[in-house]
């Protein structure tokens, strides 16, 4: 396995403290620092090496000649492997940073304030320019003026806030804010112009009273007279329109190539052939970098690759949905499905490529496919809509109400569900979309914990539910120990045992939980003969009456366990649901799941973090079940 490469931090220094010409300072610590951007997320094994690299003129130019004593952040979020390559380059951030990207303690896969030089929390995006309204408000009560630089994505000018935070900015005569547009022409999943085209972005900044310009993102000669410039102004906001490539830096990053229409290179790692190819074109163009300083090639360091985790073979809950979905809809010729620029994600591309006339992309813009969701429904099609759940349960909450006051049915699809996967932090960790949904009249929510299950849960969804469906769906490939009986078929408000005993029940959903819930039992019986009962139970936001009743019946300890927040999690619908019952002797109840800001790191990290893996499941078991262990 071929050697990871990264530029220590002698030869950064070297390159930073170069006396002579700043444009020619700028563009080789730039070349260096994609270098090491590369590298944290050929570490990490995930990150956004597209965004970072066209941002990454931009951030340095930004660090090394403008700020001076202002603040930056990035909106978009996903590019912060570029700015935290750049803080470390200037030494704000320890250099052994470098090597902790989505790391537990280290750096966040999206930006968090708990950063050194960390401006605001981002990642879900639209928020950008909102967010520096209120930093130079701030600093206007404090009798400062504070410039404020942010950086947004073109994708997300999709978002809808983007578009509120413009007028009041213009009305304020807010000249301490700069934006920039990182207008690479491309969001996750493919062309902007092929999803919702911007038009005349000039113009639409303009008639909202912004001062506008527009340079090439990568010529730091130009963006350097463009911010003099706008320095001058001094009576309203302004914006760049920086045109960059996604990818900058390496040459088959940089484009879709021809008759391709996704985008390759927006989230992930490389694998170790692309990693060498984007390394070698990177090297030679911060060696020609550091030639027109006159100093000498680069002096890298080399580390071992990290090895894959290796694991059994795991369930991919995703594909399994895909191909349950297509199904479906060769079936049934009402189903229209609709994505949020998340394709890739959700496993939209076997539907869009069969069925191209019943497939809807709605671009970054949540409330706007909700809610033309919820008209199809009105005109009786049944539409699927997809998305990060993160995202489509809060971003679209009061569309999806809307929905249901209108008493039709639609499906909603929640992927990227619960706590992992642990990288992207907690802007991405969905973690409370149960709470967020539960009380929508009507909406029955499900989250299948294996492949076969899904299968089941889709064809509930599409076939027999009478009432609106969340399907929540966790995304990382996950080994799963247990298996469902041969003769189980889903039945409303309903599960299944996976392991037999009479000191305690346990009730959760999903792979992750429930494979670290069945792990733990198999712990428990052998450390401390402890006979725990783990239930699967699919139903979130629901459960039929007798069957818990039954369930329970005769246990003294029954405990719930949400790959989610405990408040308003599936343990506290089920622990509401034992004391309506009013069972004697009443059983008591132990609610465990997420109870603070999702950690980020890798996953077993986080699961260990949050005491939600198997060893820190058996010490909160064995505590609270001490009474009941055979001695």
């Amino acid at each position: 396995m071929a050697d990871l490469l990264y530029v220590p931090a002698d030869e950064l220094a070297r390159v930073r403290s170069d006396s002579g010409d700043p444009l020619r300072r700028a563009a080789a610590f730039a070349a260096l620092c994609r270098i090491n951007t590369l590298y944290m997320i050929a570490r990490a094994g995930s990150g956004h090496i597209g965004s970072s690299f066209s941002s990454m003129d931009i951030v340095t130019w930004l660090y090394l000649e403008e700020l001076r004593g202002g603040t930056y952040f990035s909106s978009k979020g996903h590019d912060v492997p570029a700015l935290y390559s750049v803080l470390i380059g200037l030494g704000l951030l320890p250099f052994e940073q470098l090597h902790q990207l989505r790391r537990l303690g280290g750096l966040p896969g999206h930006p968090d304030i708990g950063t050194p030089g960390i401006a605001t929390n981002s990642g879900p995006l639209g928020m950008g320019i909102s967010k520096a309204k209120g930093l130079v408000r701030a600093a206007r009560l404090e009798n400062r003026r504070e410039r404020v630089f942010v950086l947004l994505g073109d994708g997300e000018l999709q978002e809808g806030q983007v578009w509120e935070s413009l007028g009041s900015a213009a009305n304020d005569r807010m000249a301490e804010l700069t934006v920039i547009v990182d207008h690479n022409k491309i969001q996750s999943d493919t062309l902007v112009k092929s999803v919702s085209d911007l038009g005349n972005l000039k113009s639409k900044f303009e008639a909202f009273g912004w001062k506008t310009a527009r340079c090439n993102g990568h010529d730091l000669a130009a963006l350097a007279r463009t911010l003099d410039q706008l320095r001058k102004v001094k009576d309203r906001p302004k914006v760049i329109i920086a045109d960059t490539l996604k990818g900058r830096g390496v040459s088959f990053m940089e484009s879709l190539p021809p008759g391709e229409k996704y985008y390759r290179f927006h989230s992930g790692a490389p694998d170790e052939q692309t990693y060498s190819r984007a390394l070698e074109e990177l090297v030679m163009g911060a060696n020609q970098q550091l030639a027109q300083l006159g100093q000498s090639p680069l002096r890298p360091e080399r580390v071992p690759r990290p090895e894959p985790a290796r694991s059994a073979v795991p369930q991919r809950l995703v594909p399994a949905y895909s191909r349950a979905l297509l199904e479906e809809a060769q079936r049934n010729p009402r189903i229209v499905a609709l994505d949020a620029d998340l394709v890739l994600d959700t496993g939209l591309i076997p539907f869009s490529e069969r069925l191209p006339e019943r497939f809807v992309e709605c671009g970054i813009a949540e409330q706007d496919m909700v809610s033309q969701a919820g008209a199809l429904a009105l005109r009786g099609f049944l539409p699927v809509v997809h998305s990060f759940a993160c995202f489509l349960s809060t971003r679209s909450n009061e569309q999806i109400y809307n929905n249901s006051t209108e008493r039709r049915r639609v499906v909603y699809v929640g992927s990227l569900a619960g706590l992992l996967p642990g990288g992207p932090g907690h802007s991405h960790q969905s973690v409370r979309d149960i709470s967020a949904l539960a009380a929508v009249p009507g909406l029955e929510m499900l989250q299948p914990s294996c492949e076969r299950e899904v299968a089941q849960t889709v064809a509930y969804c599409l076939r027999e539910a009478r009432a609106s469906c969340y399907l929540r769906l966790v995304s990382v490939p996950w080994p799963v120990p247990f298996d469902l009986p041969e003769s189980y078929r889903l039945e409303r408000g309903r599960g299944v045992t996976l392991t037999e005993g009479a000191d305690a029940v346990l009730f959760a959903y999903g792979p992750i939980m429930l494979s670290a819930a069945y792990r733990a039992a198999q712990l428990l019986r052998e450390r401390q003969r402890c006979a725990l009962r783990v239930v699967n139970l699919p139903w979130l936001n629901l459960v039929d009456s007798d069957w818990l009743a039954s369930e329970v019946e005769g246990i003294r300890h029954v405990i719930t366990l949400d790959d989610h927040y405990v408040a308003g999690g599936q343990g506290e619908m089920l622990a509401a649901k034992l004391a309506e019952l009013g069972l004697a002797p009443a059983a008591g109840v132990l609610r465990l799941g997420v109870r603070d800001i999702p950690e980020c790191g890798q996953n077993h990290e986080v699961l260990r973090a949050h005491g939600l893996d198997a060893e820190g499941l058996v010490a909160r078991l064995s505590a609270a079940l001490a009474g009941t262990i055979a001695d």
